[in-house]
């Protein structure tokens, strides 16, 4: 099945990143939320985004145009209903995603596949809230959409081979490389092999061993890695970072994963990262 019209739900940085993709992959798109203020909120990023790329020559005001001429904003979920493919990409609570799931259920025809962009929750207990668990399936892009190559598919205990086989086409069509697991998996691949990395820059820090400029330079020299873990987790969101943590050291009951105190107390006080203002990074 070509995917022709996707649907998604959550105008978060994630969200309204894949819903730019498609439209710049040529699909009309329509991305939902529940408030006016927070669709406005991120269709004005994407706005600027896109005239900021305008400025630096990469594309033309035609482009531009002609990509936001494919994307619909909305606060209503029932449009689902004309769509052949939703991703949903709220925020990392299990109950919010399965009455969202269940919702949809209600909403689409029985041949739509419902995907979940989470990064470490069930992808089978989301999918019990659904009469369709053959066709929910994990579908987890990486920050920032547009540009990371990598969309991890994670199959669910029930879900078929050919929503596994759709959703990796419909990744290709939108110029991504997917990769998909042997069976269920919290977190997927790269997000468990990260966390411990991510968890124990964090110690680090919190041990007073280095500042997190020195911590991120030392890793990207010494371990040729692009980006530094601590700006990484500024980027991924404190709040993120955490929820992920502790569904991975609640499934997997391994210390490896158990959320260090300092991420729990920044998010206490708001410290979630780029998206706050401040995290280990002060923006």
């Amino acid at each position: 099945m070509d995917i022709k019209k996707p649907f998604v739900v959550g105008a978060g940085i994630m969200g309204s990143g894949v819903g730019q993709l498609c439209a710049q992959q040529g699909l009309e798109v329509t991305v939902a939320d529940i408030s006016d203020e927070l669709i406005q909120k991120a269709e004005g990023k994407i706005k600027a985004g896109l005239a900021r790329r305008i400025e630096k020559g990469k594309i033309s005001q035609e482009d531009m145009d002609s990509v936001l001429s494919r994307m619909n904003w909305s606060t209503n979920l029932d449009i689902a209903g004309e769509c052949d493919f939703v991703l949903e990409a709220i925020y990392e609570d299990l109950g919010a995603k399965q009455e969202l799931f269940r919702k949809l259920d209600s909403i689409c025809t029985p041949e739509t596949i419902l995907a979940t962009n989470t990064t470490a929750l069930s992808v089978s207990e989301i999918a019990s809230a659904t009469s369709r668990p053959d066709k929910v399936i994990g579908m987890h892009f990486f920050n920032p959409a547009v540009i990371m190559k990598l969309v991890e598919i994670i199959r669910g205990d029930n879900t078929s081979e050919e929503t596994i086989e759709t959703t990796r086409m419909f990744a290709e069509s939108l110029g991504k490389i997917p990769i998909t697991t042997a069976k269920e998996a919290p977190a997927g691949i790269v997000s468990r092999v990260l966390a411990g990395l991510l968890n124990e820059a964090a110690a680090v820090y919190a041990d007073g061993v280095a500042s997190p400029e020195d911590i991120d330079e030392a890793m990207k020299l010494g371990a040729g890695l692009p980006m530094g873990p601590l700006a990484l987790i500024d980027m991924i969101g404190l709040d993120i970072h955490l929820a992920k943590m502790e569904t991975l050291y609640e499934k997997l009951e391994d210390e490896r994963y158990k959320p260090p105190e300092i991420i729990k107390k920044m998010v206490a006080e708001g410290k979630l990262g780029k998206k706050a203002g401040e995290g280990f990074y002060k923006y």
